[in-house]
């Protein structure tokens, strides 16, 4: 009887853990989405959030194409891939741009699959590939699945600019007689432009230049600050249409979980025990003193002073910056000096400790006395700089 019992525990036990894990559900892989809502890495959202803190008027579109509200001087569509832009929405644009707009168009990476109403109406079609380059970035490893391309034309919105950033997986060409390449790398372009009545149109190879992953490298963000700086700025929302629900049978899942833990409780409130339950184990801990005597013993046994010296003045003058704000580049003497105006230690205590660190690091060997005296006197100017005590020396 005895044994049925705990093994009807343990399978109870075993159940309630399937059950959790079934029911759990691990973080969700970050979304691929050129949405203003997406703070991952291929999401707008960084960008967003910059434009309206620099107090520019960006909003977005949430409705169709059809109608753009008037007023909005540049429109802006991020690779959408969840709903084609129909026909009627591209001649809605087409009217946008002849009547003095701008429209940004990031094309999805892509071609042929989510836009072909977008890529007939701007003749776009695939290019070279960039190749790497790595320009203008203090290491590779910075992004290293982007090319730094150059702006070979500095026109309109990228007037005074030089490099931007995007990915080297693809390039791509306007076909229509009056556009023109503004940027790319060697025969590759990635950033066209097409003027079409009082308007125009930016057509990039790809959402990069405005990702969150990107744009803080190179000349990317002023590319964005140029165009809002124009007049009201709107993202194309519609078009990506994320839509998540949660799945059917996770309710189901709560009620099994539930039931089984309300089962276990009631086995191990109406069973017996397993044993005797055992007194409660008194354990004495250490003191602090002895840990820092155990510490002070290891370090006179590895015989560390002469690399330890140097830590004493780094980590003071590391302090003295976070408090007090000198900087470590500072000389000693106008160290000290700042250290005098903003605490009151006198300056001399300061130059005096650094002096005897000095002259006590080229003594061979050091003393553990020796580091014991100059640890001491550090110590009693970090009490001063953090305001626990009222004077260093005593």
């Amino acid at each position: 009887m005895r044994n049925a019992r705990v093994a009807v525990v343990l399978g109870l036990m075993i159940a309630v853990a399937l059950a959790v894990g079934l029911a759990s559900h691990e973080a969700p892989p970050d979304s691929p989405v050129s949405s203003i809502t997406n703070p991952g890495p291929l999401g707008l959202k960084a960008l967003f959030v910059y434009l309206e803190e620099r107090g520019r008027d960006v909003s977005a579109q949430t409705s169709s194409l059809d109608s753009i509200p008037s007023g909005t001087r540049t429109l802006v569509i991020a690779a959408p891939q969840a709903q084609p832009i129909t026909k009627e929405e591209v001649a809605a644009l087409e009217r946008f741009v002849r009547g003095g707009g701008t429209l940004v168009y990031l094309s999805p990476h892509a071609l042929g699959e989510h836009q072909p109403g977008m890529e007939d109406w701007l003749h776009i079609a695939s290019g070279a590939l960039p190749g790497t380059n790595h320009q203008g970035l203090s290491s590779e490893w910075v992004d290293p699945a982007g090319v730094t391309v150059d702006v070979w034309l500095p026109a309109g919105a990228l007037r005074d600019l030089s490099l931007l950033r995007v990915a080297r997986d693809r390039s791509l060409r306007v076909e229509h007689e009056d556009a023109v390449p503004l940027a790319g790398l060697g025969g590759a372009g990635v950033l066209w432009r097409w003027g079409l009545g009082q308007g125009e149109v930016y057509v990039a190879a790809g959402p990069d230049l405005a990702e969150n992953r990107r744009l803080e490298l190179l000349d990317n963000l002023r590319f964005w600050d140029a165009l809002a700086a124009r007049g009201p700025l709107r993202f194309d929302e519609f078009h990506h249409a994320v839509i998540t629900r949660p799945p059917l049978a996770q309710g189901l899942w709560v009620f099994i979980a539930q039931s089984l833990a309300v089962g276990l409780v009631y086995v191990v409130a109406r069973g017996t025990r397993f044993g005797a339950p055992r007194p409660v184990r008194m354990e004495r801990h250490r003191s602090s003193r002895e840990y820092v005597r155990s510490l002070g013993w290891l370090m006179r046994r590895a015989k560390v002073e002469a690399e330890l010296l140097p830590e004493l003045d780094t980590g003071l003058r590391r302090l003295m910056h976070e408090r007090l704000g000198i900087a470590p580049s500072l000389p000693d003497a106008e160290a000290a000096r700042l250290l005098e105006e903003t605490c009151g230690v006198p300056a001399r205590d300061y130059l005096d400790a650094k002096e005897d660190l000095l002259r006590t690091k080229e003594r061979t060997p050091i003393r553990p006395a020796d580091y014991a005296r100059l640890a001491r006197r550090y110590a009693l100017l970090e009490r001063r700089v953090t305001g626990r005590g009222d004077d260093p020396r005593e």
